[in-house]
């Protein structure tokens, strides 16, 4: 493994190449997977280790059908995962890390009543492993989904990939997708270096 991390490290010095799954069309939703994927490279390497590497990020189109929301977090790490695998096994080593994310419910119970809440998942593939991070959590208010069930609600929540999406909906656009995107990045990057890296952000 020491190898193999020196090894990986010494392919970084000329700049980090990051493939990312783009499962849309919508130039909006692109953009913000793309950039938001990138501001988290950037503030693991730059502001945590003072390694000022270019990030180059590469979008990957999925072909998928369409399935709304995903309803839990099994599933949206199930989607994930198989995203980046699938890119890893076309691409092999054309790209120092694979990334795909996605946003997605997950339901709570609390004083015996289901809540349910939304995050961002963020999962990145390399030669050294892989991992996976989540945004912070936001509720869903009981109103908008009061006597949905699941297959309902992942059609009929608040906030569209063209608007910005559910949290930057939720939110007013206080925080927005290309945010909550960065966030997970960042974490799912934190775990997969853990113990790896001299130091440790700050």
């Amino acid at each position: 493994m020491a190898h193999d991390l020196k090894d990986f490290w010494q392919r970084l010095q000329s700049g980090v190449e990051v493939a990312v799954a783009n499962p849309t069309m919508d130039r909006e939703d692109r953009s913000d997977r793309l950039l938001g994927v990138r501001d988290g490279f950037y503030r693991y390497l730059r502001d945590g280790y003072d390694r000022h590497l270019t990030v180059v990020v590469v979008p990957q189109r999925v072909e998928e059908a369409p399935s709304g929301l995903p309803t839990s977090d099994d599933e949206v790490l199930g989607i994930l995962g198989e995203r980046t695998a699938k890119m890893q096994s076309l691409l092999g080593d054309q790209y120092h890390f694979y990334a795909a994310t996605e946003g997605g419910l997950h339901s709570l119970t609390i004083d015996g009543e289901p809540r349910l809440f939304v995050h961002n998942w963020t999962s990145i593939r390399s030669r050294i492993g892989q991992a996976w991070g989540a945004s912070g959590s936001l509720q869903l208010p009981d109103r908008i989904v009061a006597g949905l069930d699941d297959d309902q609600i992942r059609f009929s929540v608040p906030g569209t990939r063209k608007a910005g999406g559910l949290i930057a909906s939720l939110t007013g656009g206080s925080e927005t997708r290309r945010q909550t995107i960065a966030l997970s990045t960042f974490h799912a990057l934190s775990t997969l270096f853990y113990g790896l890296i001299e130091g440790h952000p700050r």
